[in-house]
């Protein structure tokens, strides 16, 4: 009889052998919260889940739009409060301690690493050497022995290319040629089979701008789809007005704003479907924002009469309530019950229908 091909011993020197080349399978094992939970539903499929290590996320919007706030504020605290350190890249010079303190994010230098950068090519060449270095001293361990990181890129549409760079210099400011698209493409291609099988994330923004094409209305994601193509997770983001009090009560004035996220990509559950999370000068984000009128959606919360009304599948107890009245304890309730099979959702009565989630067009911000 004849004798197998030894895979295994193959596998592990090809893999030694070849830089950035990996074999097997890499499903995520460790995600990262959002901050909210039906974005992280919507995401991930799971109301525990979020973005996961292993893969690239992109959040897309115009500026302003809360971007920043998500990854480089909520992201990066929830990964630190998973183990990770994290590894910070600011083109923007916009993310000060204070603010980042002001979010619970710790900036002590151990657990966090905030580089300012100007072009791709040294993020490329940062990602580079830290993975060779990581390779080389944790390639070897189990995956839960290895050290947890998260890098984040705030942002990828502030980057430069060395033709920007030679033009500023020269004063003859021409354009890169396109060769930001590529650039980036090339950053997204080259670290993110590096990065799947260690515990290993990047997170990044991007811009947005308004599409002009009336048969397909979202707005487009700046930089070219190549590093689109190569990323795990895309979400888009639009800035709304958020003209509501603490008590869910309207008032004229603005309040603060209403990050519309509208999950354009992922891998992991189904896309095109939306959260409005609503984010409170005052007091920050909402984590069960936009939850409720999922559920209502679902069919899991069911209106009866002039109330919301839901009935447990595991006691048969009834909580029935105004839609002020559905407060984030007795949103925790159904997560509790129905978090625990999150499949279960895609079986309630009909999908997320994107429109139900969709702005008016009062809702938006003036730009000028």
């Amino acid at each position: 009889m004849q004798k197998p091909f030894d895979l295994t011993k193959f596998r592990t020197g090809l893999t030694k052998s070849i830089t950035g080349i990996s074999a097997g399978f890499h499903d995520p094992r460790d995600w990262v919260s959002t901050g909210n939970k039906t974005l992280d539903y919507l995401i991930s499929g799971d109301f525990n889940g979020g973005i996961p290590l292993g893969k690239v996320s992109v959040f897309a919007g115009e500026s302003g739009s809360g971007k920043s706030f998500i990854c480089s504020g909520n992201i990066v605290k929830n990964a630190q409060d998973k183990g990770c350190q994290v590894v910070l890249f600011d083109s923007e010079n916009a993310l000060d301690e204070q603010w980042l303190q002001a979010l619970d994010v710790d900036t002590s230098p151990e657990k966090l690493l905030k580089i300012s950068v100007s072009m791709v090519d040294d993020v490329a060449k940062a990602l580079s050497e830290f993975m060779k270095d990581y390779k080389n001293n944790y390639g070897d361990l189990d995956y839960d022995d290895m050290p947890k990181l998260l890098f984040v890129v705030d942002s990828l549409g502030m980057l430069l290319t060395p033709t920007d760079v030679a033009q500023f210099e020269k004063g003859d400011m021409k354009g890169d040629m396109g060769r930001k698209p590529k650039a980036l493409a090339s950053l997204v291609r080259n670290t993110v089979n590096q990065i799947a099988p260690y515990p290993i994330g990047i997170v990044a923004t991007n811009h947005t701008y308004a599409s002009q094409d009336m048969f397909d209305p979202d707005d487009k994601i700046s930089g070219g789809q190549g590093f689109i193509y190569a990323s795990s997770i895309v979400v888009a983001i639009k800035k709304l007005k958020l003209k509501e009090d603490e008590a869910g009560n309207k008032v004229s004035t603005v309040q603060g704003i209403r990050a519309a996220c509208k999950v354009m990509k992922s891998r992991y559950s189904k896309p095109f479907e939306g959260v409005q999370i609503k984010i409170p000068y005052e007091t920050g984000m909402d984590p069960y924002s936009g939850m409720l009128e999922m559920l209502e959606q679902k069919g899991i919360v069911q209106k009866t009469g002039n109330k919301l009304e839901y009935v447990s599948p595991v006691t048969g107890e009834i909580i029935k309530e105004f839609r002020k009245g559905w407060t984030n304890d007795k949103l925790q309730v159904i997560l509790d019950e129905w978090g625990q099979n999150p499949v279960a959702l895609e079986d309630v009565t009909e999908d997320i229908d994107p429109e139900i989630l969709e702005p008016n067009k009062e809702d938006y911000t003036d730009e000028s």
